[in-house]
């Protein structure tokens, strides 16, 4: 079993939480990290995927790349993304919440 930090976690940082778990509540925006986490992607790849539009895989794409969870780069005219750093910190983040949550309520929870 982990062993909690005692520390207390920041607001700065329950709120950063918060808005992740806001914009990943969305199946769609799960399922792209999910896919990401697998490695680099391309928008064609990821719309095939999903079974997507173009459009609305670019405009899920953009809210992820607004809060930093993902990169992008352009090779000729297309882009690829995938997860950016940050994500390994928010993971850290997530994983002691949801260890502390599934102490209190007895569930075992795992990301």
């Amino acid at each position: 079993m982990r062993k909690f930090a005692t520390e207390v976690i920041a607001d700065d940082d329950l709120d950063l939480l918060r808005s992740v778990f806001h914009l990943l509540s969305d199946k769609t925006r799960l399922k792209t990290m999910m896919l990401l986490a697998e490695g680099e992607r391309n928008v064609t790849t990821l719309c095939e995927a999903l079974n997507l539009p173009q459009p609305t895989v670019s405009h899920h794409l953009g809210l992820l790349r607004g809060k930093n969870l993902v990169n992008h780069r352009r090779q000729g005219k297309q882009v690829f993304y995938s997860l950016n750093g940050s994500a390994t910190m928010l993971d850290d983040h997530l994983e002691l919440t949801l260890d502390r949550v599934s102490l209190k309520v007895g569930l075992k929870l795992t990301v």
